[in-house]
């Protein structure tokens, strides 16, 4: 374990998943904040859209949502305030997002799972860029959530992110959270030098370079 700008602990899984084999990024952050707010913040669409994007749809067990420009998918548990599971359905291909809350001391826990197939549409995508592809964008988002904790009621600004992604410091954020990522996935068993070589590619496809 280690902090990497704000991460606590990142592990990457092969597990089955609906009975076949698949991935799974694991994050896992706290915040200094009650799970009764981070859940609100995590499933509120006004507050949403004030650290990830707009979202839509019917926000209820069975329901689907629809995040602007990103995934949509089907909410498949609902369990306030500790448990959400969702589809992530995102150019054709289908993969799942759970995070679960819980107390951790005075603060909240955050372990938000993304897992995807290791077959079918998307396979190509993870064979070249590995689990750091949906890790660095995670990384980001729990970023963005971390600084909307510290003033809720700022509006997000689109301008801002952008200019910060695009600076040194943004770079260095997305390359801390590759390399870390692809850490992880040689953890797992994948062969590191296959590993270290996807986590530079999604680096590169993050940053442009």
């Amino acid at each position: 374990m280690g902090h990497v700008f704000g991460a606590e602990f990142r592990q990457v899984e092969n597990r089955e998943h609906l009975g076949k084999p698949a991935i799974a990024a694991i994050a896992v952050r706290s915040y200094d904040t009650t799970v009764d707010d981070l859940w609100d913040a995590i499933t509120t669409p006004e507050r949403l859209a004030r650290w990830f994007v707009p979202v839509e749809g019917d926000l209820k067990l069975g329901g689907r949502y629809q995040l602007k420009g990103n995934a949509g998918g089907t909410i498949t548990r609902c369990e306030r305030p500790n448990s959400l599971d969702v589809t992530w359905e995102f150019m054709g291909g289908t993969s799942w997002v759970n995070v679960r809350l819980a107390p951790d001391g005075a603060k909240a826990g955050l372990t938000l799972e993304h897992i995807a197939p290791k077959d079918g549409i998307g396979e190509e995508h993870l064979k070249q860029f590995g689990p750091g592809a949906v890790g660095i964008g995670w990384d980001l988002g729990l970023h963005g959530l971390e600084r909307h904790l510290l003033d809720p009621a700022a509006p997000r600004d689109q301008k801002a992110i952008d200019a910060w992604v695009a600076s040194s410091e943004g770079k260095a954020f997305v390359r801390a959270s590759g390399e870390a990522w692809g850490a992880a996935h040689a953890a797992s068993g994948e062969n590191p030098d296959e590993a270290r070589a996807k986590a530079e590619r999604t680096i590169a496809a993050y940053t442009g370079a």
